[in-house]
């Protein structure tokens, strides 16, 4: 028996499908630990494939290959060092498992496969993995460690799922240690602790929470790992959005295992869904090759904010502003975006886009020959813009950021293969209200490893100045829409929420406008269909979480919920026993 016990948690960022390089990653975690005298490794949920990996884990030569780096990674374990603790797919008995391999003394010496698979919201693990047995812990050291993997701690026992922790804790678990993949989302933190606080509580044991950090397509990984003692007691909290490897020693006294390891304080609110902007569009590019991105600067408040981002990002030398003007750009606007450019240290053009509009409407004035002028022509603006940034990425090979907020996503207001042209957004899952405050924060603030100049890099001219998207004259988005207050806080009911649009108007909105944005939610379902991915900060985002289909004609009329006719459900379910009975 040991009264010590010291486990190095490896908050670490890998890459999907880039086993090598995961498995590099691993080891240097490893000579770490090894340095500090550990004597257990963790590293965060299907390390060693990148989380999640969607279809992609079903293909036969992946499976293989983990296996091979694992088995490779256990054998380095004969060297006396740590044991290692990895996420990553198993086969066994021809069923794929999500696993965590215990890797020590040169062997896998234990596995354990996941037991409450996630189908909910950006999780769709029933169908590509098995649902693991409840086990009980592995022994490491002489210490009986307890290995829920992700959901197996965040789900009550019911029909359909098992209380692992229970079972962890009845057969001799002494510290928990659960691996995670569980991506950013606002608010989410306070989520976490109170789902481990409820495991703690109900098995009397202390916990260790590590995720991992990074962007994935939509998902960002935040870390903010952190450990609990019995006592409920924080006993460690790891940093957000960076990668940390930190080794917690723990002491077993008469209470039971107990430890004292650093407390970091985390990013959150708006400045968390800014680090995870950021972290998104790096390891967006980054991991996809592009040699920097390019975007169209207009002089307005969202693209000013992406820049923002894309030089925190990726450094000013990696990004390039382009100024595309028409006869509808305002003076300020060219003014404004010139001074964006400076601030920020990015390379900035100016591309006049007239002989190229009157040149598109030069072609179409036989097709379009005795009709009037209409949004028609407003949107070739939007066209022409968008083929000539792409024509620049295209003989780059830089990326271009497309920069619409969540606001206009959900109404459609933007051009589709105009301004929504772009291979990757880092605002889609801001609304319009919050594009202000994060502007406004970023003058005051900046995350820490961000590539930027610190204090005022957004004019503050764009975030004062009137939202216009300059396709007409005189033209503000409020022509159009509703204010952004009010068009926010109806959108964030329909979206996040689901409110019944009888609900939203007795909450204090007008009906009109209500209904008109609900319709415009629904008729752009299309265009979003076709729209950039990008960083997912919200629970409900466009894609992963609220899927809905293009042809659809329900519509709610905004009327009261009629009431279920609980007689006639009633009425139904004899009928049916009395069937099945004869």
């Amino acid at each position: 028996m040991t009264d010590t016990f010291t486990i190095t948690l490896a908050q670490l960022n890998p890459t999907v499908g880039d086993i090598p390089g995961n498995a590099a990653k691993a080891r240097a975690a490893r000579d770490k630990a090894k340095a500090d005298g550990a004597d257990l490794m963790v590293l965060p949920e299907l390390f060693i494939c990148g989380y999640p990996p969607e279809d992609l884990v079903l293909k036969p030569a992946l499976q293989a290959a983990c296996r091979a780096a694992v088995e490779e990674l256990a054998r380095e374990t004969a060297d006396g060092g740590p044991a290692v603790l990895i996420g990553t797919p198993w086969v066994e008995d021809d069923k794929l498992y999500n696993a965590c391999a215990l890797l020590d003394q040169g062997r896998i010496a234990a596995l354990r496969f996941k037991a409450n698979l996630p189908n909910y919201g950006v999780f769709d693990e029933k169908r590509l993995f098995a649902r693991g047995p409840a086990a009980g812990p592995v022994t490491v050291r002489g210490i009986r460690v307890g290995v829920p993997i992700c959901e197996d701690i965040w789900l009550e026992e019911s029909e359909e799922y098992e209380n692992v922790v229970e079972c962890l804790a009845e057969t001799g678990a002494e510290i928990l240690v659960v691996p995670n993949g569980s991506p950013y989302a606002r608010d989410k933190n306070d989520l976490r602790l109170s789902i481990a606080v409820a495991r703690v509580t109900e098995s009397g044991l202390p916990l260790v929470y590590l995720n991992q950090i990074g962007g994935q397509d939509e998902l960002v990984f935040d870390g903010a790992s952190f450990a609990l003692n019995a006592d409920l007691s924080v006993a460690a909290q790891l940093p957000a959005f960076e990668e940390s490897i930190v080794t917690l020693r723990w002491s077993k006294g008469t209470e039971g295992w107990r430890c004292a390891g650093p407390v970091v304080p985390l990013i959150e609110g708006d400045k968390g869904d800014y680090a995870a902007c950021v972290l998104g569009l790096r390891d967006y590019v980054r991991k996809n090759g592009f040699p920097g991105v390019l975007l169209g600067v207009s002089g307005g408040i969202d693209s000013a904010l992406c820049a923002a981002i894309a030089v925190d990002a990726l450094g000013a030398d990696q990004v390039r502003g382009v100024m595309l003007p028409f006869r509808f750009t305002a003076q300020v606007s060219l003014d404004d975006a010139a001074k964006l450019a400076k601030a920020l240290g990015i390379r900035y053009e100016v591309l006049p886009i007239a002989d190229a509009v009157n040149g598109f409407e030069k072609i179409l004035s036989g097709p379009f020959a005795g009709l009037p002028r209409d949004i028609t022509e407003e949107n070739l603006q939007a066209r022409t813009r968008g083929t000539l940034l792409m024509a620049i990425s295209n003989k780059t090979g830089a990326m271009v950021v497309t920069t619409g907020n969540k606001s206009e996503m959900s109404v459609g207001y933007a051009t589709i293969y105009g301004d929504m042209n772009g291979g990757f957004n880092p605002i889609k899952d801001i609304y319009k209200t919050e594009v202000f405050r994060l502007s406004s924060l970023r003058n005051e603030w900046k995350p820490d490893g961000a590539l930027g100049p610190s204090g005022e890099v957004i004019p503050v001219n764009i975030i004062t100045r009137p939202p216009t998207a300059e396709l007409r004259e005189n033209q503000t988005d409020q022509d159009s829409l509703p204010p952004y207050e009010m068009l926010d806080g109806i959108l964030e009911r329909l979206v996040e929420r689901e409110e019944p649009l009888a609900t939203i108007i007795a909450a204090g909105f007008p009906a009109d406008v209500v209904t008109r944005i609900d319709r415009l939610l629904n008729v752009a379902e299309y265009k979003r269909r076709q729209a950039a991915p990008g960083v997912k900060v919200t629970e409900k985002n466009f894609g992963r979480d609220r899927r809905y289909p293009i042809t659809n004609r329900f519509r709610d009329n905004g009327k009261a919920l009629p009431a279920p006719d609980e007689k006639l459900v009633a009425r139904a379910g004899r009928a049916s026993a009395d069937v099945f009975d004869g």
